[in-house]
């Protein structure tokens, strides 16, 4: 009976992999195993993301508004050149880019697939420039970047379904049952799917490539340390950016590791007075990721 449990455990695993889309992560070079299509991922939301809008209070603060879409589209133009640069360039009709300030005291900000990136005005007064804003648009467009959510749905699905799998395997019934419990395991998952809960190696991952994209959009990855450092002043650990992240001391210790690699990136914006026009000169985007 133990060999026979072993193998079929086995076979559910092999199964699993079988069903999965490999795929590798930009920047970082993490390889992942995603059981969920993006079409899948987008589909489910864009609808929560819908609903939540339809809720929502817009800021009126015009020129807060201003800020966020201006910051939010440099890094967006950052992170599609870089894709188009690095042969991913199908990845980027995965995008619809959108950026929202909405009225809401919390300290956070969240980015769904598909580029949907809200930001609470309560975030404003600890950002307190356009680069450390850009700090925090970059790591939040990281987790859609690296598919976290996709990710994590994978593993929900995969704990949660893994034997319904094989049992629609041998049955013969095909995968339909199988894409019938994705959906529905999404949608109980809520929102929570799309803006919490994500592994501190996740969270991790979106710090490094968040610093890289900022860095790519022309702003200082070196202000990073002092934001991270007024969050944790001001938060004491009470949710928001903080759920899930790693500690305050590894963080700071994570960002100084990949500075050097940022400010490759990083080419400052240079503003000539004669006509305030802002131009940024742009490296190369094209880069080997580093493999783990």
């Amino acid at each position: 009976m133990k060999k026979v449990r072993i193998i079929l455990w086995s076979l559910v695993a092999v199964l699993m992999v079988g069903c999965g889309t490999s795929s590798t992560v930009p920047i970082t070079g993490r390889k992942q195993t995603l059981m969920v299509s993006d079409g899948d991922v987008l589909s489910l939301s864009n609808q929560q993301y819908q609903q939540y809008m339809q809720s929502a209070k817009p800021s009126t603060n015009a020129t807060q508004t201003a800020m966020v879409k201006r910051v939010g589209q440099n890094l967006a133009n950052a992170v599609v050149s870089y894709l188009n640069a690095n042969g991913l360039a199908a990845e980027t009709q995965n995008y619809a880019w959108e950026f929202n300030l909405v009225k809401d005291q919390q300290v956070n900000a969240w980015c769904m697939p598909g580029g949907k990136i809200v930001v609470y005005e309560g975030l404003l007064p600890v950002t307190q420039d356009e680069a450390s804003l850009a700090i925090v648009l970059g790591h939040e467009i990281a987790h859609a970047v690296a598919k976290h959510s996709a990710e994590r749905l994978s593993n929900e699905y995969k704990n949660q379904y893994g034997t319904a799998i094989l049992g629609a395997v041998l049955q013969g019934t095909g995968v339909s049952e199988g894409t019938q419990q994705l959906i529905a395991l999404g949608q109980s998952l809520g929102g929570q799917l799309w803006t919490s809960g994500f592994s501190r190696k996740q969270e991790s991952e979106a710090d490094h490539m968040g610093l890289v994209f900022a860095a790519m959009a022309g702003y200082d990855p070196q202000v990073a340390t002092a934001f991270w450092q007024r969050m944790a002043a001001q938060s004491s650990g009470s949710g928001g950016l903080f759920s899930d992240h790693p500690s305050d001391e590894k963080r700071i210790a994570d960002i100084q590791k990949w500075m050097p690699e940022a400010l490759r990136y990083y080419q400052p914006k240079t503003t000539t007075k004669t006509t305030t026009k802002t131009t940024t000169t742009k490296k190369s985007l094209r880069v080997t990721s580093n493999k783990k």
